[in-house]
């Protein structure tokens, strides 16, 4: 048995469970969540991605739109994100992760998200006692 757990754009949230549920996960549990991943270190890359940024921010006086652009450029701002967890047999995890890539893989290079398999020592459902493999 294995526990997946996989962080996902927001904006994902709807085609990774359908995603999900297309790959016959029995169930899974989703949550509300705020992180980052890895800094982009090359100053040219943020300098650029910067202008792109303000530039879709349009005119702002205030310089409000300039300073969360920065902030999340350079890393002090968290991210919304959908956390979801999945229980599965061994032989299922190869499907369910290559669903979930699928279903978040964007062109952005950047944010797409992780995926963590872990192994599970036992489980036991609730309403019939089953353990182990039967519970899942």
């Amino acid at each position: 048995m294995k526990e997946i757990i996989a962080v996902v754009r927001m904006n994902k949230t709807g085609v990774t469970k359908k995603a999900l549920v297309e790959a016959g996960v029995a169930g899974f549990t989703a949550f509300k969540v705020e992180g980052r991943g890895k800094l982009v270190t090359n100053p040219s890359l943020i300098l650029e991605r910067k202008k792109e940024l303000l530039l879709m921010a349009g005119e702002d006086q205030t310089g409000e739109a300039e300073k969360l652009i920065t902030d999340f450029l350079v890393g002090t701002t968290l991210f919304p994100r959908r956390l979801f967890t999945i229980l599965a047999h061994d032989e299922e995890v190869a499907t369910i992760v290559d669903a979930i890539i699928q279903a978040n893989k964007t062109c952005n290079n950047v944010g797409d998200g992780k995926i963590f398999i872990l192994p599970i020592v036992d489980a036991v459902r609730v309403r019939t006692g089953e353990t182990g493999e039967a519970a899942v």
